[in-house]
C-alpha cells in the first residue's frame, strides 16, 4: 500500500494545496487562452503579418495586420470619473486600445512609451485608449498611471475584466489598432516600444487610411 507522508494531503495542508491549484487555474485562464489548433493560428498570423510587412517592422515587428478589418465587440467600461464609456465612442477616430493591469510587469515597461505616443500623436484623429482590466478598479489603476508618469493617458477601467475576453486577448498586454469605422485593423500581443518610429509610422498610416487592409 502506498503510504508516503511526502505525498499525503491532510489536515491543514489541503487548504493550502487547494489555494495553489485555484491560483494556477485562474492564471491559466488568463495566459493560456489560445486556440486548440495552434498551428493554424500561427500560419494565419504569418500570412497576415506578411500582408502588412511594410508596417510590421522594428519595434512593431510582431504586429499582426488583418487581411480584412474585423468587427470588434463594443465593450463597455468606465472613465476616470466613473462615467460609462464604450468603444463605439471612438467611432470616426483611430484608437490604439491597450489592455493592461497593474500587476502586469510588461505593461509597466511599455506604459511610458504609450504615454509618449499619445502626447505626440493624440488628438481629434487618434487616441491611445489604455484600458485597465485590473479588478482593483479605478483607484489602483489611476495610482499606477501616476506612478509611471503617464500624464497624457486618460484613465479607462473595466474592473470586471470582461473586455479582455470580448476582445479575444490571449494575454496582457494586448494592443488593438481600431480604424475610424470601428473595425480592427490589427493587433500585437505583448509589450512594444510604441513611441518608436516604426510604431508611429504604423499609427500615422492608419490615421491616413493607408494600411494595406484599408484599401490604400
Amino acid at each position: 500500500m502506498f503510504n508516503d507522508d511526502r505525498f499525503r494531503i491532510t489536515g491543514r495542508r489541503w487548504p493550502v494545496a487547494a489555494a495553489v491549484i485555484a491560483v494556477a487555474v485562474t492564471m491559466g485562464a488568463i495566459y493560456a487562452m489560445v486556440p486548440a489548433d495552434r498551428n493554424d493560428q500561427t500560419a494565419g498570423e504569418a500570412a497576415n503579418r506578411a500582408a502588412g510587412s511594410g508596417y510590421s517592422t522594428g519595434a512593431v515587428a510582431n504586429f499582426v495586420i488583418r487581411r480584412t478589418p474585423e468587427a470588434v465587440a463594443d465593450v463597455t467600461f468606465e472613465d476616470g470619473s466613473g462615467a460609462a464609456r464604450s468603444l463605439s465612442d471612438w467611432q470616426g477616430r483611430v484608437a490604439l486600445v491597450n489592455l493592461w493591469a497593474t500587476w502586469c510587469g510588461p505593461c509597466r515597461e511599455e506604459m511610458p512609451a504609450l504615454d509618449r505616443l499619445q502626447d505626440e500623436l493624440g488628438g481629434d484623429a487618434f487616441e491611445v485608449v489604455a484600458l485597465s482590466v485590473d479588478r482593483k478598479g479605478r483607484e489602483a489603476s489611476g495610482a499606477f498611471l501616476e506612478e509611471v508618469g503617464a500624464d497624457s493617458l486618460a484613465l479607462y477601467v473595466d474592473a470586471t475584466g470582461k473586455a479582455m475576453f470580448d476582445l479575444k486577448a490571449q494575454g496582457l498586454p494586448a494592443t488593438l489598432l481600431i480604424g475610424r469605422d470601428g473595425r480592427e485593423l490589427g493587433r500585437l500581443l505583448g509589450p512594444a516600444e510604441w513611441d518608436a518610429e516604426e510604431a508611429k509610422r504604423l499609427v500615422r498610416a492608419a490615421i491616413a487610411g493607408e494600411l494595406p487592409n484599408q484599401g490604400g
